[in-house]
């Protein structure tokens, strides 16, 4: 996920325990939503997780950009 601001997500990760957590979080749901999908799980929980995945993501991306811009 956003292997363009690698170097940023690492300075992020160290100097931000909510951001660490929200990425964890993403990188979880992640596995679950693939898991759940080898299993053919429910296929409304199955959109559930990724619309919660997504919403991670947008947070994510949200932090970085506001940290990007900060560090400018």
């Amino acid at each position: 996920m956003f292997h363009e601001y690698r170097d940023l997500i690492a300075e992020l990760k160290q100097k931000d325990a909510h951001f660490h957590k929200l990425f964890d979080k993403h990188n979880d749901l992640d596995e679950e939503i693939m898991e759940m999908e080898k299993s053919h799980a429910d296929q409304f929980d199955v959109e559930a997780k990724k619309k919660e995945k997504l919403k991670l993501k947008d947070d994510v991306y949200n932090m970085i950009i506001k940290y990007k811009s900060e560090k400018a």
